[in-house]
């Protein structure tokens, strides 16, 4: 399998995810390779070429419908590459000193308000539960 890194450094390959991330949110399933050559307006034996390195890095799934293809984008192997990054961007001792101010920050009054409903719903059904004898 190829680098991860060599995958993400072709810019069509970048603009491909790009497409796919934005379009994967806007519907569940997938993108087929004429829209992806209608959106990038480059041919289609590139977008298959690129499409299938993405396919072997394990950046993309594909579904086969009949003759047609959809493609949606897996994140998991870009989690990766985010996981390797950040610590180049972020200084860890920043970040827990961060982490440990936010824990003590006082809530907003509605998300309080919502915190004390949902802790008197817990209780109501525990109690129910009790009685019902699960």
């Amino acid at each position: 399998m190829a680098d991860i890194f060599d995958v993400i450094a072709d810019g069509t390959r970048r603009e491909i995810l790009r497409v796919l991330q934005r379009r994967d949110q806007d519907s569940d399933g997938g993108t087929s390779v004429s829209q992806l050559v209608a959106e990038l307006t480059v041919s289609q034996p590139t977008v298959s070429k690129h499409l299938k390195v993405l396919r072997e890095a394990g950046l993309v799934t594909v579904r086969e419908e009949g003759q047609h293809r959809f493609y949606s984008i897996d994140p998991v192997p870009l989690e990766e590459v985010d996981d390797w990054l950040m610590p180049f961007f972020v200084d860890e001792g920043e970040l827990a000193t961060q982490a440990a101010q936010s824990i003590y920050a006082p809530l907003p009054e509605p998300a309080t308000r919502f915190a004390e409903s949902l802790g008197r719903t817990a209780a109501v059904v525990q109690t129910a539960l009790k009685r019902l004898g699960a």
